[in-house]
């Protein structure tokens, strides 16, 4: 039997990069050949995966419903436990997120938060540059040596203290084009996970500090079961103890939160908690019942998680985690500091702390943060009812989901307004991230791919189940999409926005995504085809 050339040579037919030289440190032969392994390995059952989505989803379209699986019984109603957590990871009470860009590492390392959650997916638009020069900027700082200088000089290091870092590669779904292996694709979760882990896990496994992920956007305990292949993998090719991998689970599909018992159980050696991924998962309930033009939702800014479904799933991911010893992560506060408008920031302000204090009177153990300047806001609400590191003890017992308080839809209604909010919202966040920005600032709210998605989705479904109406009983329809999406255009094209440059390419994207039959899966995928 002849021998594959990948056992001869593993760098056979292994291509990474653009043609640049410049980041020989992070694509080393070693490193290369350490993603072309987990490629070689887990990739063919990632596809499978990815293709059982889209069955569902086509279930879903003809009528099912999303429910608890029969077939797991067993998992849920038996007694297990997760792993002991690490003592690094026993207070998470305040948790900051961003991209992996360099003077964003070092400020919320430097934030107060107990943990930074740097990211390659959702606030990252997936450039090369982006993605390898974060790899970088992570190593910089596993090491130690991170510094940023700005252009009038003011240098940034990091100081005594500095948040636990945990890092969160793309979800399942997307590619990254400038990897191939033996002529496919690699996918983007293994480029930013091998290289990340194959630079940094025994130096963090040295000082006790994981390393530690984030997983996005799991549909089910089989795509939470390939994380831990995939880990498992790793720990034994970088001589690391098993288990030294952690994980926090974002949930953050419909469909997972019908399987969290499941996806702690296919973890349980590893997983440290779940996290109520709030912005994702309403995108993901209206992606789930975009056919359905009974169950839809009114304009975003009506879908708070005080909606019953929306309080429905934080709770049962509170039961679900203390009942088996993990943590239950509250969501994101997307509001960000208003300047000059002491009116304005005060109101911002107090809707984060009212969220928190929801948050932590509910049982969570940690919440999270887009802004260093509200680090200290939501740490003051957790310090006042979170005496101690967590609250695992608050087990929730009272708490009891069915499957129909789960997918209730919100009531409320759409306005002229809320319309157009969501037609700028789109457009200008598509077009920063095809500009290679991630995450935007926009009427005081940091949006990343997550609330753009929202927008987009809903758009989709109230045109494409007519009639609706807005709250003053006008009809909407294409006409007035195409208008609104035009206005902004022009105002976009003429403004100093990040985007700008991108405007018209934005929107003959978003115009031919609303305008089509089908609500596409996620909006980055087709966007990356034109992402520079």
């Amino acid at each position: 039997m002849a021998v594959p050339k990948s056992v001869i040579d593993p760098l056979a037919g292994v291509r990474f990069g653009d043609g640049s030289s410049s980041y020989a440190d992070v694509l080393s032969p070693g490193a290369i050949a350490f993603v072309a392994d987990l490629h070689r390995r887990f990739d063919s059952r990632r596809l499978a995966l990815l293709a059982e989505r889209t069955a569902r989803q086509l279930r879903y379209d003809a009528g099912e419903l999303p429910d608890f699986r029969p077939d797991t019984l067993a998992i849920r109603e038996a007694d297990w436990s997760v792993a002991a957590i690490p003592d690094a990871l026993m207070d998470r009470r305040v948790e900051i997120t961003g991209p992996v860009e360099r003077k964003m590492i070092i400020n919320a390392l430097n934030s107060g938060a107990k943990v930074f959650m740097a990211d390659f997916e959702d606030s990252s638009a997936p450039t090369w540059a982006n993605q390898i020069e974060g790899q970088r900027n992570l190593r910089d700082a596993v090491e130690g040596t991170i510094e940023f200088t700005n252009a009038e000089g003011k240098v940034y290091r990091v100081g005594k203290d500095p948040a636990v870092l945990v890092v969160r590669p793309r979800g399942w779904h997307l590619p990254e084009r400038h990897a191939e292996v033996d002529g496919d694709v690699v996918a983007g979760a293994l480029v930013d996970f091998g290289l990340y882990a194959f630079h940094n896990a025994k130096a963090l496994h040295a000082r006790d500090r994981g390393p530690y992920f984030y997983l996005p956007k799991l549909q089910s305990m089989e795509e939470a079961a390939l994380w831990e292949s995939v880990m498992t993998h790793a720990e034994t090719v970088l001589g690391l103890p098993p288990g030294t991998m952690k994980a926090t689970v974002l949930i953050e599909t419909l469909p997972a939160v019908f399987q969290m018992d499941e996806i702690l159980h296919a973890l349980r050696d590893r997983v440290v908690g779940l996290n109520c991924g709030r912005w994702d998962y309403i995108f993901s309930y209206l992606k789930t019942f975009r056919a359905h033009g009974d169950r839809l939702l009114p304009e975003r800014g009506q879908v708070g998680m005080t909606v019953p479904f929306l309080k429905a799933y934080s709770e049962l991911l509170i039961r679900t985690c203390h009942r088996r010893g993990a943590f239950a992560m509250g969501g994101m506060a997307a509001q960000i500091p208003i300047r000059g408008n002491d009116a304005a920031n005060d109101e911002a302000m107090a809707k984060v702390r009212a969220d928190k204090l929801r948050e932590v009177t509910a049982g969570h153990d940690g919440t999270w943060v887009a802004h260093p300047a509200l680090v200290p806001i939501a740490q003051a609400i957790f310090d006042a009812h979170m005496p101690t590191s967590n609250q695992l003890h608050v087990q929730r017992d009272d708490v009891v989901a069915s499957r129909d308080a789960l997918i209730a839809p919100a009531i409320g209604t759409i306005t002229r307004a809320g319309f157009d909010n969501n037609v700028e919202v789109c457009l200008r966040y598509t077009a920063a991230w095809l500009e290679g920005l991630g995450c935007v600032p926009i009427h005081n709210l940091m949006e990343d791919a997550a609330t753009a998605e929202i927008a987009r989705a809903q758009l989709w479904q109230w045109l494409h189940h007519e009639p609706l109406e807005f709250s003053d009983h006008a009809v909407i329809d294409f006409a007035l999409f195409d208008h609104a999406l035009a206005t902004h255009t022009h105002r976009l094209r003429e403004s100093s926005h990040p985007g700008a440059s991108r405007a018209d390419q934005a929107a003959a994207l978003i115009s031919a995504l609303t305008h089509a039959d089908e609500l596409r899966d996620f909006l980055t995928l087709p966007a990356y085809e034109h992402l520079s």
